[in-house]
């Protein structure tokens, strides 16, 4: 051991290699230093003060924020520091709604856990929770300021790995919140549903929206037929609620698990993760042939279809028109279940088993339901869900003995298991189109090359005689800038796959969490050891599927597999609801005027029109008359600046013409009232 490059903590002399701070090099020596606000994948904020080392010279130091250098002699578990440490933890449980047995996160709070480590059993301190209402407007989360200790992991995972910044800090000093902006819902700003932010989340103030009891409720209805599919990430990781090793492969145990639980049959997403292959490999060479639109970026991802709807409508058509896996399945069994189940005039219940929150919110898509409005796929239950259910119907899961799927849809291939994992849909494809223009299989490994870009790996392949690449993309500020060379026609791409967790399903929200790097590394080690020892490696030598297209759907790409696997998606407004009031709410006001304060519109100076007819307004006291809000688009962004009066959509506004819309209208109003 080099004696110039180590440090002692607790009187152990430590190596260092490059870590970023005190609390990494504690950490990698087996000394765990509480914290709530760090996340190695995220900036350093330094703001919960749970990490507080006593570094020999310095004094106490936030551990976090302190970079290591060699001779540093640091203490972690002095009286001092324990008593600060109790300290700071008592005045978040004193802020805090203490409602554990209720709570959403109960069993994985870090404030819980800590108040059991530390041993806390009282405190002293008056109790002054917050009594801001829980926010339940999203389909796939809950938010409950009242558990917030507003260490901001949730807003940085938001802006620095998303780019979304759907949730920001408002206001100063104790009035200090975390909030969507101007105090909307989740379900009306540009939140994607990711999930991502609950995943961080250390206490139960961001949780995902159980949908446990409505399964329930199908189970024990005894008219209506219940069948189940399971994800591939979920196979790698629900072993982990149950203690068993990181990344233990459980698939049959989940089988018959399901069955326990009253489904009727169980089946494989692999199996149309098989299928998305299939369409989405015939749909690019068919765009390379007829010199069609290109990059094709792939559509698995909900969370990411969402974001490009809302901040790239302009690439819509790059996407792929292919449904995901959980929404071809749906589509899939309503076609083929009703007949081969002889389910009659009974009522038949698609259950997802997912890693991932916002499939929630795509199962819940208006493009996903027939035209009497049921849904595809009725419910959506998360990893974690799904392993509350199995506990609280007593199921010992570690006992249990294998089970196969059910067919139809019980047989896949390695291709569609690693699907679950960032890079397995582009080497499923790869292994597809290689077959379909070589003739022959690609069994050699895929020569992945990471970029500068953090996040992006790419692949470049000779298929064909063409030389191909491809981009392998996760999170999706990485996904922004590959957008941003897309626009910019500097994107040298074929085919760029993007899902917006890190690492892709594995690391999904839904799953039990880990912030450990080497735990989502052994469930996707996982996900190729299945794939490696399945008896088909490819989705087109999968004899069920290929059963399928010759009894049901004809052919990839055909008129049936159009009609039930592929969609269009469309532009989205990043916020919804109603607009903010700027002037003051106004009872039945004459005039209404809103202003969208979009991007396209802000560009062609919205703000400013805005500020013109507010100082209009008050300056002549019209206060009374009209109401002045603040929008957010209005989806006629062509027509920039837009402006909304009593309702009728104005495009290409200005102040000239909305002074005379107010004027008419609140003389028309006061004539109304003479007369």
């Amino acid at each position: 051991m080099n004696a110039n490059n180590t440090l002692i903590i607790d009187n152990r002399e430590i190596p260092l290699n490059g870590e970023r701070n005190l609390l990494e090099v504690a950490r990698k020596a087996g000394i765990e230093i509480p914290t709530f606000c760090y996340h190695s994948e995220l900036s350093i904020y330094g703001a919960c003060r749970m990490c507080l080392v006593e570094v020999e010279g310095r004094g106490i130091v936030a551990s976090c924020s302190t970079p290591p250098a060699p001779g540093m002699v640091v203490k972690s578990t002095t009286a001092e520091i324990r008593k600060l440490r109790r300290i700071n933890l008592e005045l978040l449980l004193a802020a805090h709604n203490r409602e554990c047995t209720t709570c959403g996160k109960s069993g994985a709070c870090s404030l819980q856990n800590l108040s059991r480590t530390m041993g806390v059993d009282s405190i002293r301190y008056k109790h002054y929770p917050h009594d801001e209402k829980r926010d339940t407007s999203s389909l796939s989360l809950i938010r409950d300021p009242a558990k917030c200790v507003l260490c901001g992991d949730c807003v940085r995972f938001c802006d620095e790995i998303q780019s979304v910044g759907a949730i920001d800090f408002a206001y100063r000093g104790a009035q200090t919140q975390v909030v969507p902006a101007f105090h909307k819902g989740l379900a009306e700003v540009d939140c994607v549903n990711c999930g991502q932010c609950a995943r961080v989340c250390p206490t139960g103030a961001l949780t995902l929206r159980p949908e446990i009891e409505s399964v329930w409720e199908d189970l024990n209805d005894e008219n209506t037929v219940i069948v189940a599919q399971v994800a591939p990430a979920i196979r790698v990781a629900i072993g982990e609620h149950f203690g068993m090793p990181e990344g233990e492969i459980t698939t049959g145990m989940i089988a018959t698990a399901l069955h326990r639980l009253g489904f009727d049959k169980v089946y494989d997403t692999c199996f149309t993760a098989d299928l998305t292959v299939l369409e989405e490999g015939t749909e690019f060479l068919n765009r390379v042939a007829s010199g069609g639109k290109l990059p094709l970026f792939t559509s698995c991802c909900p969370a990411w279809v969402k974001f490009v709807e809302q901040y790239y409508p302009d690439l819509l058509d790059n996407v792929s028109t292919c449904k995901s896996p959980q929404q071809m399945f749906g589509a899939l069994a309503r076609e083929m279940l009703p007949g081969q189940l002889q389910i009659g005039d009974k009522r038949l219940s698609i259950v997802s088993v997912m890693p991932c929150t916002a499939k929630k919110y795509e199962a819940r898509r208006k493009e996903f339901a027939d035209k009497n409005g049921i849904a595809d796929v009725n419910h959506v239950i998360t990893t974690q869900e799904l392993a509350q259910m199995i506990d609280s119907a007593g199921i010992r899961f570690n006992s249990l003995k294998p089970s196969e799927f059910d067919d139809p849809f019980g047989t896949a291939s390695g291709a569609g298991t690693i699907f679950g994992l960032s890079g397995g849909v582009t080497e499923a494809v790869v292994r597809y189109v290689h077959e379909k223009v070589e003739g022959k299989p690609f069994d050699a490994k895929l020569p992945v090359k990471e970029t500068k870009l953090k996040g992006v790996r790419e692949i470049t392949l000779n298929i064909g005689g063409n030389e191909i690449k491809t981009a392998v993309v996760y999170g999706l500020a990485a996904a922004r800038e590959i957008c941003r060379q897309v626009r910019a026609g500097t994107c040298q791409y074929s085919i760029i796959e993007v899902m917006a967790c890190p690492g892709g399903c594995i690391n999904g929200a839904g799953q039990p969490v880990s912030y450990n790097p080497e735990v989502i590394r052994r469930r996707g080690e996982s996900l190729y050891a299945i794939d490696r020892t399945s008896e088909h490696r490819t989705s087109q030598s999968n004899p069920a599927l290929i059963e399928t297209y010759e009894k049901v759907l004809g052919k990839a790409g055909g008129p049936l597999s159009h009609k039930l696997l592929h969609t269009h998606y469309i532009a989205r407004r990043r916020f919804t609801g109603d607009g903010i009031e700027v002037t003051g709410a106004v009872d039945k006001p004459a005039v209404t005027v809103e202003v969208c304060l979009g991007t396209n519109c802000c560009l062609h100076g919205a703000h400013d029109l805005l500020n013109q007819v507010t100082r209009y307004v008050i300056n002549d006291s019209l206060q009374s008359h009209v109401s002045v809000k603040a929008g957010f688009c209005f989806e006629r962004c062509g027509e920039s600046p837009v402006v909304r009066l009593n309702g009728t959509i104005l495009g290409h506004a200005t102040f000239e013409k909305i002074k005379e819309f107010i004027e008419n209208n609140v003389a028309k109003e006061n004539l109304e009232k003479v007369t």
